[in-house]
Order: C-alpha cells, then structure tokens, then sequence
C-alpha cells in the first residue's frame, strides 16, 4: 500500500448500480452565487442529474444531506455535461445537458430558506434541441470570436459536427475520412476543433472553413456538390501520434500561446497552435483519463493523470512530481475550489464513487496499548450490568418523552360548531338549485401561551361544502391571551359532499429566545359538521334502487332516541322509518326492523347512502357508549354493490376522457386562430394589401369554435367534480362496507383508505383510475398474494391515464374475492403471503322479506356483485 495516500476530504457514492464515463462529471459555480465556491455536477447513464456542494467532514462521518443540493432523473442517458454561457441576453453560467437525441441547457437556482438545511435548488428548462443524429459528445466556446457568450458543437457518432448558437441550430459539416469518432475539444486562440480521427490522427479544423464548407445534408449527392456554392472542408494541420487518443484539452493559463494536451493509449503529448509537438512522455502503464492545470513555476504546466492501478500521478511538464493512492480508478478527474480551499481534486469513478481529496500524507501515531494483565471479575461485572438495567427501566418507565415546557402548546386554536342552523343563512353564491341553502356558524378561538407574531388563520372544508371566509390574518397576540373568529358553513356545489369535515391550522412565529432557529409554529384542529347542513327530514319513500342492510347486535332503537333532530316527536316510539331529503334533490329512507336487529338505508342513488349509513352507525355507537355497553357491534353480510360502484367509475373516467378531447380540440382551433391572424396582420400591414379572401370570415368562425369548445370543456370540468364527489362517497360508502364485512381493524381500514382515497382533487395529470389501480395492484401483489410468483412481478413505476377502466374494475373485484378468502391487509413484508382460510360468518344476501319479521340464520354464501362475473365463496356454518 503506497505511504502517499490522496487524502479523503469528502467522499460519497452515486445512486446503485449506475454508470458513468468520462464526460459525466463537472465543476462550476453553477448557481451563479458570485462566491467562486465551485459545485460539482454529475450526470450519469441511468438520467440522473446531481448537484453537490461539500463540506469537509470529520474522518468516519457521514456525508450531509444538506451537502446534495439537486437530484432530478431526465430519464434519457445523460452522456456529458457542461457549463457555460449558453442563454442569449445574459452572462450568466447555464448547464448543458447532451443526450444521446437531445441538447438540454436548463438554468439552476436556488431559494434561501429559514433554516440551514431549508435552501432550495431547482433547475429550469431554458432550451433544448432534438438532434437528428445520435450523439457521441460536444465542446463550447465562443466559436468564431463571439463575446459575452458560448457556442456549442456536438459530434455524432457517423462523424457529423453540429454547431448550435445558443437557441438556434447553426449548420452541420461531416468530418472528412471519418469513421469512429473521437476525443473534441476547441481552441479559442486559434478558433478552431481539435480532434484525433480513426487514423490515429490529431486533426485541426478552423470554425471559418466548417462555417463556409459544403452542407453536410449534401454528402452523399456528388452532383449537388459539385453545383454547390459551399468549399470542400479540408483539415488545418495533421499530426501523426500513432495510437488512439483518450482525452483532449485545450489549456492557456497566461498571455502566451496555448497548449493542446492529448493523452494517448500509452504517450502523453504536448502540442503548440501549429501541431508541433512541444513536448511528450512515454507512460509505463495504462491511463484511464488526465486534466492539465496551472503550475505555480512560470513556463510549466501541471497536468493530473490517473491510470488502471488507482495511482494518480503529478506531472511538471514530464517530471513526475507525486503519486497518491486512489481508492477506485477513475474515469474523469477535476480540479475545484471550495469554500478556503483551492485545488481539490475531484474524481469520479465508473460505479458512482465521487471523490475530493488533497494530496499529503498523515504520520503514523500508533502506539502498542500496554498489557493490562488484571484478571476480570464476572460477578461485579453482572452485577453493575443488572443495576444499570435497573436504573434504565425506571427511567424509561417515569421520565417523560417531552420536556414539561413543550408539553402545554404555545397556541391552541379550538372550535365549536353551533347546534343549530342559522336563522338567516349566509350563504354566498352558492349553485344548490333548492329554495333555501342553510348555513352553520362556526366559532373558532385562538388562545395564545407565549407572545405569538403575525398569527395567520386558514379554515378549509373539501368542496363542494364552502366557508363564508377561509383565511384570518391577526396582529401580534400577547400572551394569555385570545383571539375569536365566526364563520359559517354551506353547501356551494350542487352536489351531496363526501365528507363532513373541516380543519382549522394557525401559523405563526414566537420570539428568538424561544426560537432561535426561527422555524414557523403550526396548530391545527379539525370540527365535524351535522348532517342537517345538506340535508332535511322528509315523507320515508317505500321503493328505491338501492338498498343496505346493516346487523347489530343489540335491539333496534327508535329513530325518536337516535335521530331527535329529525324526527317529529309527536310521532312517539313508533316511528321505524325516516326519510332524508338532500339540497341537491335526492332522497334516503332509512328502516328498522321492529323484531330483528337490523336497519335497512335505501336510496335512488348508491352515492345518498354513504352520509345516511355513517351517521346512522355513530349515532348508534354513541348512544349505547353512555349506556356504558362496551361490547355493540355493527356488521355487514350482504352483497359489495360493486356493479353500482363500477358504474360510477365508467361515468368518470368517461368524463376524463372527454375533458382529453377538449383539450386536444382547442389546442387545435387555437393554433388554427393564431395562423389566421398572422396572416391577417400580414395582408393589414402591407402597403399594398391583397384582397381578405374571406379571411375575416374564417375568423370569426374559428374563433366561435373556440368560444363553443371552451364552454362545453368548462361544463364537462363542472360535471367532472360532481362526478369524482359522488365518487369520493361511494368509495367512503364500499370501505365501510368492507370493514364491516370482514371486521377489519383501524390499521386495516386505514389501509383501505389509504389505497381507495389517493386523491383530494382530481387533474387530468393524477387522476383516480390510475392511482387506485396502481394501489390495488401493489396489495394485491403483497399482502393478498396468492404465490411467490405474483410477489415477483414488477410494477410501472410510472402514472398515466389508462385507456379504459377494465383493468381497475378486474383488480378491485380480485381484491375483494381475496378478501373473502381469508386475506388480511398489511404493510408489513412478513405478511406477504396469507394463508387461504375460510372467512368467519358467513357473507350471505340479504331478502326484501327481513323487515317483514323474519329472521335470517347466518348464510353460507358470499355474493360479489362484480363487473360481468359473480364469485361464490363457502362459510363455516
């Protein structure tokens, strides 16, 4: 092992099993923070983009989360990147990105935050160009002695070079000869491209005579080149190395003339402007890549080569100077400045190990520990072993988690919702097309412990429920001290809401003393709202689509004791049916049986029953929780309405689809409008204007096309909530079902709903189908595998809108059907695999003739009304 070590000052690994290569890696300060601080940039093969910014750590440390400022994946192989100045208008350094069908320049800049680690980096497209030919790899300059600015040219790998400047593509030239490509580098001094071709060749070309030669599109036609006006593209000078070149770099560290280095397959050379050979080394093993930079002796350049055997060496011109051990062989190495340090050499090796290090070599300060030859006491030992326990048990047992001053909030914001409805609503523009929409008042008090700055108030209600205000801004609030708000609460949309819900959440400051970091303080509480804000007693109604029987296991309450709020008292103890009439027009029967434990909600429309059942079963819950009975339990043994639910799925998803076309049909007119009007502009402006040829007329109907389209795709945005709302509680409606079908715990159901309610808004981007598919598809390839086979299979790491809701449909009744036998939603990898066993109680249908006074003996057999099949599955008596 070599006593000249480079020495590590800050090291990390890249990603897991990605490659990179040469032109992979590079330094710059490329956020344009004025500091000189360099950052290091690299990309790899897999599309990963990566930003760092390091900071020396102690030895045995790991690197700082803070320290990768950008990591984002272009998902195409990132084959070099580059910085420049390659934004027209600015100055500024911009990132060039070379795929290997695509030039990316993006802009990267970041936002400062309150904390340390709270810096945010971004990166921004600027522009980019489709290239035409695959690319192998590029190099920048002011081409043609341009200032202020940075020109790129790319190789192909059939030998053409295209020039970009900047946001436009310039010309192409195919290099004479060519067969391979090879290493590219540009000479600002001489204005020209180096480059080592298939003959084992250094080849110099002027930009002027690339810029005036023959298009490269006219290659192959030896006619059309001959009539053509373009020269041939001949070579500046040609230098005969005799091996294959590995690198090329273009260096001028003072006034005087510039070198050209080339590092060959075993000679390093030195070339003046003209192609003479300045000076070479004869290298005695195998290089793997090498970075000329500036010496402190005048007339001498040092130059970096690393090589095969994890050796770097220090040249002086061909003097050797030292040699350091590397820990992997890298495939590109760069000198940077960071923070007070300057000249840390940064390397990169093909796996992903990115390196700064320094050159130097640490004394050895080992000393042999004296023999300690005082023989151990095992019993002492145990012992104090058992009394330090001890003492940890207790504290564990009696110490606190948190401290007493955090136990007590800073604020606390409360609310309460009034019992009854407004006298006079305050509803506000609201669409619901019934005479009067009510309205709920809601008072929320903030209550301050400490001095709270700039208190700022956000009360949120999911559409299509609305607040008469929804954002509060407070001064300063002292401490003990209070702050009270009234607002009220009302049904906008015309639609049935799926939640009945609110939060309230308070951002505010408090004093350095007590923060120092200055982090924002948020307290948040959440209110539930009375079903009587969307809807009103009404006559029951006898017949109805849709209908749901829930078990109990307690006698049936009178709907006076449960539901005084709607229930006419005068009708007594009698009364065992109740009807609810909803603003948006719909209505819900809810029954109870007179001898058996059951209750029966039914309505015309599946979504109506999800707030009737909800409320029904936590109204039940309450009351027998005063009457202290602890062991009440709701069931459920019918049918999953899983062909009602599909249906509502179809309507959506049919609705996105339709959103699709719209978008498509105006981007269309649009681009049709525009072409009109420019060519309007055009006749207009002339002095000697040509007849209109019905333009105008073209115009105007183009642009009522436009106007037509964009009110059918705002209607069909509108019925797209209302539909993704009746969505949202048929979902909330099948996963109480659910749990209640097969006694699923709270951790189980908040599974279910993690995997059915994805989504608080649906966009054309994430919608619904492809979220939940995805979701079920994971459970059902975990937890409710049936084999190792199904374990294995990969799932598409990436969202798009299907191309119709079969899949999601086949899925969702799978889902269930694995249910029914015995399956058991879990996270945990432990689980994957659950045994097939018989479900307890059985899942039979339920009769019309049950709230006839008969009695149901538990069925022995589970129907699942899916999506065209029916899957039967057999239950213990």
């Amino acid at each position: 092992m070599s006593l000249f070590k480079a020495r590590d000052w800050w090291s990390t690994i890249l990603g897991e099993k990605e490659e990179f290569d040469q032109g992979c890696l590079c330094v710059a300060d490329i956020d344009n923070s004025g500091s000189g601080q360099d950052k290091v940039i690299v990309g790899s093969y897999n599309g990963y983009l990566r930003i760092f910014n390091p900071h020396p750590v102690k030895p045995g440390d790991e690197v700082q989360p803070e320290d990768l400022l950008l990591e984002v994946q272009l998902r195409e192989p990132i084959l070099q990147v580059e910085v420049g100045k390659f934004v027209s208008g600015t100055e500024g350094l911009h990132l060039a990105v070379l795929h290997c069908r695509k030039l990316c320049v993006y802009a990267v800049s970041g936002t400062q935050g309150n904390v340390e680690h709270g810096n945010q980096y971004q990166i921004k497209l600027m522009y980019e160009h489709n290239l035409q030919r695959t690319a192998c790899n590029m190099t920048y300059g002011p081409f043609g002695g341009v200032k202020g600015r940075d020109l790129i040219c790319i190789q192909s790998m059939d030998g053409m070079l295209m020039l970009f400047e900047q946001e436009s593509y310039a010309f192409g030239r195919f290099l004479p000869g060519f067969l391979l490509p090879g290493p590219l580098a540009y000479s600002s001094r001489t204005d020209s491209f180096i480059t080592v071709s298939s003959c084992q060749q250094v080849e110099s070309y002027k930009y002027q005579v690339l810029a005036f030669a023959t298009d490269a599109d006219e290659r192959h036609d030896t006619e059309q080149r001959k009539l053509s006006s373009g020269k041939k593209l001949v070579v500046d000078w040609v230098l005969n190395i005799g091996e294959q070149a590995l690198d090329i770099c273009v260096v001028s560290f003072n006034q005087g003339a510039s070198s050209v280095f080339v590092l060959g397959e075993r000679n390093f050379f030195c070339l003046k402007d003209n192609g003479q050979i300045r000076f070479m080394k004869k290298l005695d093993y195998s290089p793997s890549c090498f970075i000329p930079y500036c010496s402190v002796r005048e007339g001498t350049i040092n130059t970096l080569i690393a090589n095969h055997n994890k050796i770097l060496n220090v040249y002086q011109d061909i003097t050797l100077k030292w040699a350091s051990q590397l820990p992997c062989i890298p495939v590109s190495v760069k000198v940077a400045n960071f923070q007070d340090l300057k000249g840390v050499i940064v390397t990169l090796s093909d796996d992903g190990h990115l390196q700064c290090s320094y050159l130097g070599t640490d004394p050895s300060l080992f000393q042999a520990p004296k023999v300690d030859s005082r023989e151990i006491n095992y019993e002492e030992m145990n012992a104090e072993m058992k009394e330090l326990q001890k003492i940890i048990r207790e504290a564990t047992k009696t110490q606190d988690i948190l401290p007493e001053s955090e136990k007590q909030r800073d604020v606390t914001v409360t609310a309460e919702v009034s019992p009854d409805l407004d006298e006079e609503s305050q509803a506000i523009d609201s669409e619901v097309k019934a005479g009067a929409v009510p309205s709920l008042t809601v008072k929320i008090t903030i209550q301050s412990r400490v001095k709270a700055q700039k208190p700022c108030l956000a009360v949120c209600v999911q559409a299509p429920l609305a607040v008469t205000c929804d954002q509060f801004v407070f001064n300063d609030l002292e401490p003990d001290s209070s702050e009270t708000v009234v607002l009220s609460v009302f049904l906008k949309e015309n639609c049935s809401p799926p939640e009945l819900e609110g939060t309230c959440m308070v951002s505010y400051n408090i004093p350095k003393e007590l923060n120092p970091e200055g982090i924002p303080r948020v307290s948040q509480c959440s209110f539930s709202l009375p079903l009587k804000l969307v809807c009103f007693p009404a006559q029951p109604s006898k017949a109805a689509n849709h209908k749901l029987t829930i078990d109990t296991n307690k006698p049936p309450i009178s709907f006076v004791t449960i539901f005084p709020d709607f229930v006419d008292p005068s009708e007594g103890d009698q009364a065992n049916a109740l009807g609810f009439q909803f603003l948006t027009g719909s209505k819900t029967t809810l029954l109870a049986s007179k001898t058996s434990q059951r209750y029966r909600i039914q309505s015309d429309q599946l979504e109506d029953l999800w707030l009737v059942t909800k409320e029904l079963i936590h109204r039940l819950q309450e009351h027998f929780k005063k009457q202290n009975c602890k062991d009440f339990a709701c069931t459920f043994s019918g049918s999953i309405p899983l062909q009602e639910y599909f249906e509502l799925i179809d309507r959506h998803f049919e609705l996105r689809l339709n959103a699709e076309k719209y978008q498509e049909l105006l981007s269309e007119r649009a681009v049709q409008f525009r072409a009109i009007e420019r060519r309007l502009l055009t006749r207009f402006k002339d002095k000697t204007p040509a007849p209109l040829q019905h333009l105008d007329t073209l115009l105007e109907g183009t642009f009522r096309e436009v106007i037509a389209l964009a009110d059918a795709a705002e209607e069909n945005q509108a019925n797209m909530f209302q539909a993704f709302a009746k969505l949202k509680s048929a979902t909330h409606l099948v996963i109480m079902l659910i749990s209640l079908w097969q006694k699923l715990s709270t951790d189980q159901v908040a599974i279910l709903e993690a995997t059915f309610l994805p989504l608080a808004e649906d966009t054309q981007e994430l919608g619904w189908e492809e979220t939940v598919d995805a979701a079920v598809s994971y459970l059902l390839r975990t937890c409710l595998s049936k084999s190792s086979k199904e374990q294995a299979l990969t799932l598409s790491s990436q969202l798009s809108m299907p191309k119709d809701t079969s899949r999601l449909k086949k899925n969702i009744t799978l889902f269930c059907d694995r249910l029914a036998k015995g399956g058991r939603l879990s996270l945990s990898t432990d689980s994957a695999t659950q045994p097939a066993a018989a479900t307890p109680g059985g899942c039979a249908t339920i009769p019309e003739s049950d709230l006839e006074e008969r009695t149901i003996i538990p069925g022995s057999t589970a129907v699942f009304a899916s999506h065209g099949q029916t899957t039967k599955q057999k239950s213990k008596p």
